[in-house]
């Protein structure tokens, strides 16, 4: 009977059991996690402080009695595993103040990646919060209810930031949105995409703060102020850090496994070492657009990685088909739709200008669309990454007749068909 492992619990960790226990009802499969909630979707988090989500909504997948029970696994509990030897496949770890060691089989590593706090000279806690995990968004709401907050500063103009704002905004607390980039979403918008978005937050009231990093922060009774590199600084109520997150690889690169911002896999989630996975926001898997190796911190895309790792730890043949670069958001009356690299060489397209009711900008070379910036059209942007995904993968078929009519009705042009597509267009 085999022994597996699974380092980390959320949505890789968990798509990964779903996959072991389909293939292998009768092996041991242990769990390690260093803390004791289920999987979380740290994007169901902003709900839950917003008031649209009841705290268990942020668990899809259940409780752990009943994770535990579904899956007969063993679940290790506020267990930090401290060292990986990945020649024998053995774990060490803390558990309830024991160190243990034990071998494995074949060993996933799916610990995910930890908010980016740089040193502002106060601690997290009272007036300065992050917001990533469940006990982030706990610290935030508990700190919100008590009613005293009028206003907020936010740093990272990331999706997660953006979604911070929105929930600020809806309890009228005055909001300010600082990043050291130049503009808004910088890693996935078009320059003049950029600017539209931040037209449209000012009309709401948000101040804006770009191209300058923070330095500092000061917190008393009553307040906190964060300092900037060009020598201002803005004093509110509230600092929420919202800066991007670093994947957990010490474990992998500590035991000799190859590494870059994340832990290297193959298409089969396997890293350098055999019988050692990765998935999830910790490793860098198959970036469709170009076979480059890339972390895609995306909740579909570990469960997919997941589910891949753990049917071949239990002896399947399955292969990660890649994915590619996206985000899709909604947020304070708009949708952002951002497919592909922005930073793409091409020939560049735009449908209508940035302030219509509906603006497409896409880079497009070779007759492959690269990327695309859509402001409008949350509902359908699903069957639009599918479709461009399809294309990557090496499907050149014309877009279906019932998409086609589907994207007709929605109001998109003849001319975004064609662009969609690849064709040539005048």
């Amino acid at each position: 009977m085999k022994r597996y492992a699974i380092v980390g619990f959320g949505c890789a960790g968990y798509h990964a059991l779903c996959a072991i226990r389909e293939h292998d009802t009768e092996s041991e499969i242990h769990i390690f996690s260093d803390h004791n909630d289920p999987p979380s979707n740290p994007m169901l988090t902003t709900y839950f402080v917003a008031n649209r989500l009841p705290y268990k909504g942020m668990f899809p997948f259940g409780t752990l009695e009943e994770i535990q029970k579904r899956f007969n696994a063993v679940i290790h509990v506020n267990t930090q595993v401290t060292h990986l030897d990945a020649a024998r496949k053995s774990l060490r770890f803390l558990e309830a103040g024991k160190d243990e060691e034990r071998s494995f089989d074949a060993v996933l590593l799916a610990t995910g990646a930890t908010p980016i706090v740089p040193p502002l000279g106060v601690e997290v806690g009272k007036r300065v919060l992050c917001m990533r995990t469940v006990q982030d968004a706990e610290l935030l709401k508990e700190r919100l209810d008590v009613g005293d907050i009028r206003s907020a500063t936010v740093i990272g103009g990331s999706m997660v930031g953006i979604k911070i704002i929105e929930l600020l905004q809806e309890r009228e607390i005055a909001c300010t949105l600082a990043d050291m980039a130049e503009r808004i979403f910088p890693l996935s918008a078009f320059p003049d995409v950029s600017e539209e978005i931040e037209r449209r937050l000012s009309l709401q009231k948000i101040a804006l703060r770009f191209g300058s990093a923070v330095t500092g922060a000061k917190e008393d009774e009553s307040s906190v102020t964060t300092s900037f590199a060009d020598g201002t600084s803005v004093t509110g109520d509230l600092l929420v850090l919202c800066i991007g997150t670093r994947a957990n690889i010490t474990l992998a690169k500590d035991a000799g496994i190859e590494t870059g911002r994340g832990i290297v896999v193959d298409d089969r989630m396997m890293s350098s070492v055999e019988g050692i996975y990765a998935a999830g926001d910790c490793c860098e898997a198959r970036n469709l657009m170009d076979n480059s190796h890339q972390v895609i911190g995306l909740w579909a895309n570990a469960g997919y990685q997941g589910e891949t790792a753990g049917a071949c730890m239990s002896g399947k043949c399955a292969l990660f088909s890649g994915n590619i670069i996206h985000n899709i958001t909604h947020f304070m009356g708009m949708d952002f739709i951002s497919l592909g690299n922005v930073n793409a060489e091409g020939e560049i397209h735009t449908i209508g200008k940035p302030s219509d009711s509906r603006y497409i900008k896409a880079v497009r070379k070779d007759g492959q669309l690269l990327c695309l910036n859509l402001l409008e059209g949350y509902h359908i942007s699903g069957v639009l990454k599918n479709y461009m995904m399809n294309r990557f993968s090496g499907n050149r078929a014309p877009l279906p007749t019932a998409l086609r009519g589907l994207l007709a009705r929605e109001g998109f042009t003849d001319e975004f068909l064609s662009l969609f597509e690849g064709e040539e267009h005048s």
